[in-house]
């Protein structure tokens, strides 16, 4: 046997001992892994800088044009004319069911009761100070209010209540609106 023959099988041989050894057994050693910033990369905090960017910013704004996932647009502005157009217009997407009730009055327990209380009797835990006054859901203007001007309302804030877009999805936003004329007809 040559001496270059008997150094290929060594090799060989180590090769293969490092391979059976990276291929364990055991799962919970891995075993060796080749280029592990690969599968666990090094993470930037949002507040510091970074120099993978040009303004050296880690916490960069989406492009221009980006639209998030599932979004859909509303295409009413915070005006008068919005609001009756909304009033007419808009129309629940979502099919009432027992369980999107519920997912509708816990959203409204988390979101509306501490203003519009529990029943919607305007006697939640801040219009009870006296310092807000909120209308009551079973109050003659307020009874017959279609869906589109309820959703309009949660969108874009009415009166004192300020808006809550930003703190509901569109979905969540109907379905407190299906929760909300349960309240109407008490």
């Amino acid at each position: 046997m040559t001496f270059q023959r008997i150094l290929v099988t060594v090799a060989a041989g180590t090769l293969c001992a490092i391979v059976l050894n990276a291929c364990q057994r055991d799962k919970t050693k891995p075993g060796w892994e080749f280029a592990p910033q690969m599968y666990r990369s090094v993470p930037y905090n949002p507040d510091q800088a970074n120099p993978n960017f040009k303004d050296g910013i880690t916490a960069q704004l989406p492009p221009k044009g980006t639209v998030k996932q599932n979004f859909v647009p509303f295409d009413y502005k915070n005006t008068v004319e919005d609001y009756e157009r909304a009033g007419v217009e808009l129309k629940n997407p979502i099919v009432l069911t027992p369980l999107v009730l519920e997912e509708g009055k816990q959203l409204y327990m988390n979101m509306c009761s501490h203003c519009h209380g529990k029943e919607g009797r305007a006697d939640g835990a801040i219009s009870a100070a006296g310092k807000y006054p909120v209308p009551t859901y079973q109050s003659e203007n307020v009874k017959n209010i279609p869906e589109g001007k309820i959703f309009f309302s949660i969108t874009h804030g009415k009166n004192l209540m300020g808006p809550h877009a930003s703190q509901l999805s569109q979905e969540e936003r109907w379905k407190v609106v299906h929760f909300v004329q349960t309240l109407q007809k008490l």
